[in-house]
């Protein structure tokens, strides 16, 4: 028998893997009380009472730091003329009675065409739900919902951007629990938050846009009104089985629709990178299925986070620049799949916060290149808007992660003094948003103004689920929040 070589693990890996053993170390639980005292074997009746009475009794993890995380997705399945295979899809399911969910533009385009022939040749039974609102709200999802329980599918499929895969994922969800009040589910405070308890039926997503990652993350986000705030509902349950992400199918994206979704992977990518250590986030759950989907940055989400972020800056302008440069498009497609998977278990922080009373209090700003009669601040632009102020705010929590940020737009970090972390990526960030063109240069360009600070941090506060995973911000003292904030919006005014 031959004796394999040493294996040699580099010095970085191998720093690499002490840090990870530190911080099992550091924020495992507190030791066994039978493996840390010998004599704690010897139960006595009286011990064994005791022991009974503390499983009985909830353990309270309410101030305890999280100790794991757990990587959820849905299936991908990448490749040019895929979406053909959406029939055989559901005959392999087992599916029967397919709702189809689509919005009035998507429904003219041949990624639709490709869909309805697939479940055609198969011979399954499906309608056709195309009133989806591009950036929906509540109202909206609530009609798309009624819509659903009427026809009692037993699947779901959906072509088109974030909107369309959100607004499926809502339909999927209540026509499972038909009883539900509609803030059940909805993140708290807005909502109740409560955990989806089981699985869905079968939902494909065929994405057409490449920027919100929808086709594999458990995440649906809509404009709660009564609020003036956006929301959502988080929770693995809430996923599609099934992504089928289609280069062909983003062909036909307006170069607006390119830039404002790509910039959504930006910030996908960027907020992830450097949200706070999956292991800083409280409280820990008590139960698993209350571990949130953001459960802040860890290594697995770090490789898609990273790689994604310098896709988008090598592809994306190259995208917006030439609709014929299909290359760039698909491979931007790609990177909102990766950040997709990398957002879906680290979550995003301050920018996506931000952005949805930015989106929800549109003071009247209509986005250039969007075919939809009302006015609109597409969710890219809402995010990218605050990304020079967020970035210059958050490094001094982590310079290195920033600076490896700053390099993925090209900048030379060699002699970068880790305290200008934030400003080196600041600028970065606005030299990009820059060049890529048509832009608004800050809220100032979208019609905000002094006047309207207040109720933009008041929007922002509810937005909990992914202010806590941003560091720097004191969230403990509601104050020193709202003064950040405030100081975050004017920054954002203008770059």
């Amino acid at each position: 028998m031959s004796i394999s070589p040493a294996i040699r693990i580099s010095p970085s890996r191998a720093a690499r893997a002490m840090n990870l053993l530190r911080t099992v170390q550091f924020t495992h639980p507190p030791s066994c009380p039978c493996h840390s005292n010998p004599a704690h074997h010897h139960h006595t009746p009286s011990t064994i009472h005791q022991a009974r009475r503390h499983l009985a009794t909830p353990l309270d993890t309410s101030h305890q730091k999280e100790y794991a995380f757990e990587m959820a997705a849905s299936s991908i399945r990448f490749g040019p003329g895929c979406t053909k295979e959406v029939g055989m899809d559901f005959t392999n399911m087992g599916s029967k009675r397919v709702m189809v969910v689509t919005d009035g533009n998507v429904r003219k385009l041949d990624a639709m065409k490709q869909a309805v022939e697939g479940l055609t040749r198969e011979g399954i039974q499906f309608e056709i739900y195309d009133g989806v609102r591009v950036e929906p709200k509540d109202d909206s999802i609530k009609a798309a919902i009624e819509v659903s329980k009427k026809y009692r599918p037993d699947a779901f499929l959906a072509v088109g951007g974030g909107s369309v895969i959100d607004t499926a994922k809502l339909m999927n969800l209540y026509t499972t629990f038909p009883e539900a009040d509609f803030l059940d589910f909805v993140n708290a405070p807005l909502g109740k938050g409560m955990p989806i308890q089981s699985k869905l039926y079968p939902l494909v997503a065929v994405p057409t846009t490449a920027g919100t990652g929808s086709e594999t993350t458990g995440t649906a986000i809509f404009d709660l009104v009564s609020k003036r705030a956006k929301t959502g509902i988080a929770h693995r349950n809430l996923k599609p089985t099934l992504g089928i992400v289609d280069p062909l199918n983003t062909r036909t994206m307006p170069s607006a629709v390119h830039a404002s979704s790509g910039l959504d992977v930006l910030c996908h990518s960027l907020e992830s990178w450097t949200a706070i250590p999956f292991y800083e986030r409280t409280p820990r759950p008590a139960n698993p299925i209350q571990r949130p989907a953001y459960q802040g940055a860890n290594p697995i989400s770090d490789i898609f986070s990273l790689q994604a972020l310098r896709d988008t800056v090598k592809y994306l302008p190259r995208a917006v620049k030439d609709p014929e440069d299909h290359e760039a498009q698909s491979q931007m497609l790609l990177a909102a799949t990766l950040a997709g998977v990398g957002f879906g278990n680290a979550g995003v922080h301050l920018c996506h916060g931000m952005s949805y009373p930015i989106s929800g209090q549109n003071p009247g700003y209509k986005h250039a290149g969007y075919e939809v009669e009302h006015k609109i601040i597409p969710h890219g632009v809402s995010v990218a808007v605050t990304a020079p102020a967020v970035f210059k705010f958050t490094a001094a929590s982590n310079p290195e992660r920033h600076l490896q940020a700053a390099e993925a737009f090209g900048v030379d970090i060699s002699n970068v003094k880790k305290e200008s972390a934030g400003e080196v990526l600041s600028e970065a960030l606005a030299e990009f948003l820059i060049k890529l063109g048509d832009q608004p240069r800050g809220l100032k360009h979208l019609g905000f103004g002094n006047e309207h600070l207040d109720a933009l941090v008041e929007g922002t506060i509810p937005q909990a689920r992914v202010l806590m995973l941003a560091p720097n911000l004191e969230m403990s003292n509601v104050d020193t929040e709202r003064e950040q904030l405030r100081g975050l919006f004017e920054e954002a005014m203008e770059y």
